[in-house]
């Protein structure tokens, strides 16, 4: 096994009970295979002995040395003579010494090496540091305080000045009519010329204002834009200079897969509409796991990715829990780097709602109330047509409108509001828009919530780089409001009322899970937990006006778990 001893790490338990997987792990939902597991715990223990340990540097309280957690991954390989051992890497980089563990090295270190980058890369440093220079300075400070100060006086003079010959012109008129009435013809025409000769004489006054203030302004801003005209020079500079560093980098990253075929960054994201990989793309853990792998004529096996530490401050992760790969950095590269394996089917495009029925609570000629099955679509999917709306459709086919007035998670069961027909659904919208429908779900989540009540507000918006799920954000999220109620306290579990003020996606998940909520997500959350039979959480009850008639309705379905 040439330079295998690098990074190859032999089990240190037995392995020969264990069954080997017939097809390579599906990365982007699946639940580790015991030999992945295996890796993972050994590697957990090996991050535990660090001089640091991650388990502590990754906390709260270790806020001064690490910011937060880390994305480790394993993979499962077996070479050549088969022997069967796995491979270690960490996503992104890392400030901590962790030479005692073989991690598998970057895919491309020309931001560390390469003298050509590293040169490139100081002249951009420059730059930014020329445009920082220049929009901080005092002169320029200076010029926008002169312009601002110069645009108010002018502004003022202008006013007073215009305001005066508005007076000055009533008293002329004034003095016309006067003089009409009072003077001779030849005194009242001699006036006349009197006030003809001041009203021209103000307008000359006020065009002398506009050119000397006009005149003014235009050099205090011919000095602002010789500032800011440099500034954009640089920053056009600097962009078409990145751009450049960026290829010649992104080129660097040359991802090979089971079939021997290679690609680089450059070459994978030009089939898709955003064309530049997103900054980190190929320094995940999953990219570099499998090209070591390639390199090294080591057959992947299984693969596993968990969070190790302490949740960032927005995305939610919990300690050792297992993550797929994410979608907009490693989705590409691993479709091409997983060419040539067995992998598992993808379970995304299995139809959860199949063999299962969808119960009507309600019905009337306007609207209906369905108990809707957890794992079941609301709408149609990207991959699957089975769905409430699709189900409704067929049942209903003198339906009219858009059917669906809200919606529920797939995974989350319980009371959906169907609408009959345009008229119906249109009041019944409002309704949801004033938020006058009155909304209460049931939960089980891990652990002990200590106060019998409260409420979470945290803004949420899609995390962009690991589709579906959402993540807190104060800047650019929208406003989600939950508050709670504690039934029951049972086996380190709480079950719990929810009631959501707001109808985001993945409210309630995010709320429970989210370290800054309760801190302890839904019992069987895929996405921000750990997986179980289900997820468990169903909408139990609703209260609503009816559409047409405006009769209260209430409606009640105990949760099945």
């Amino acid at each position: 096994m040439t330079n295998l001893t690098a990074c190859f790490t032999p089990f240190s338990q037995s392995i020969d009970n264990t069954v080997l997987p017939e097809k390579f792990t599906f990365p982007f939902y699946y639940q580790p295979q015991p030999i992945a597991i295996a890796a993972a715990l050994q590697l957990q223990q090996q991050l535990e002995q660090l001089p640091i340990s991650y388990s502590e540097a990754f906390t709260e309280t270790k806020a001064e040395q690490v910011s937060s957690g880390k994305m480790f991954g394993v993979l499962v390989v077996k070479s050549s003579q088969d022997n069967i051992g796995f491979l270690s890497a960490y996503s992104g980089q890392l400030d901590l010494d962790v030479s005692m563990i073989k991690f598998v090295p970057a895919v491309s270190n020309m931001q560390l090496q390469d003298s050509a980058f590293l040169t490139e890369n100081r002249i951009i440093n420059n730059i930014n540091a020329e445009i920082t220079v220049l929009e901080n300075s005092q002169q320029l400070s200076r010029i926008r305080e002169n312009l601002n100060d110069a645009t108010i006086a002018y502004q003022q003079a202008l006013s007073s000045q215009q305001n005066q010959i508005v007076l000055n012109r009533q008293q002329r008129k004034q003095r016309r009519t006067v003089a009409s009435e009072q003077l001779t013809d030849n005194d009242a025409e001699r006036l006349s010329i009197e006030l003809a000769g001041q009203s021209i004489q103000e307008k000359k006054q006020l065009q002398a204002l506009k050119q000397s203030g006009q005149k003014n302004l235009e050099s205090l801003h011919q000095a602002l834009t010789d500032i800011t005209d440099e500034i954009d020079k640089l920053k056009k500079l600097r962009k078409s200079r990145s751009k450049n560093l960026q290829k010649k980098l992104f080129a660097q990253y040359d991802f090979l897969n089971a079939n021997g075929e290679t690609k680089d960054l450059n070459a994978i994201f030009a089939e898709l509409p955003e064309h530049t990989p997103p900054a980190g793309a190929g320094d995940c853990a999953a990219p570099k796991l499998l090209q070591y792998a390639y390199q090294h004529n080591l057959t992947p096996i299984a693969m596993a990715e968990f969070w190790w530490g302490a949740a960032p401050k927005s995305a939610i992760r919990q300690h050792k829990n297992y993550y797929p790969s994410c979608y907009s950095k490693c989705q590409p590269i691993l479709t091409h780097m997983l060419k040539g394996l067995k992998v598992d089917d993808n379970p995304l495009l299995v139809n959860p709602a199949q063999g299962k029925d969808l119960t009507i609570v309600y019905q009337d000629s306007d609207m209906l109330v369905v108990n809707k099955p957890a794992e079941f679509l609301s709408v149609p999917g990207k991959n699957i047509e089975d769905s409430v709306y699709m189900r409704i459709k067929t049942q209903f086919p003198q339906a009219s409108g858009p059917l669906i007035v809200h919606r529920l998670d797939m995974s989350t069961s319980g009371l959906l509001i169907i609408a009959l027909n345009k008229r119906a659904h249109k009041a019944l919208q409002k309704q949801f828009i004033e938020r006058s429908i009155e909304k209460r779900y049931v939960a089980l989540v891990s652990g002990n919530v200590v106060e019998d009540n409260g409420t979470i507000e945290l803004p949420l918006i899609l995390d962009f780089d690991d589709k579906p799920r959402q993540m807190v954000c104060y800047e650019r999220g929208k406003h989600a409001l939950t508050t709670w109620r504690v039934l029951e306290r049972k086996n380190n579990t709480t079950r719990l009322h929810l009631f959501p003020k707001t109808g985001r996606t993945h409210q309630l998940r995010v709320h429970c899970a989210h370290k800054l909520g309760l801190n302890m997500p839904i019992v069987g959350d895929d996405h921000y937990g750990l997986k179980a039979d289900r997820l468990h959480l169903h909408a139990e009850y609703l209260s609503l006006s009816h559409p047409i008639n405006h009769c209260k309705l209430e409606f009640e379905v105990a949760a099945d778990f």
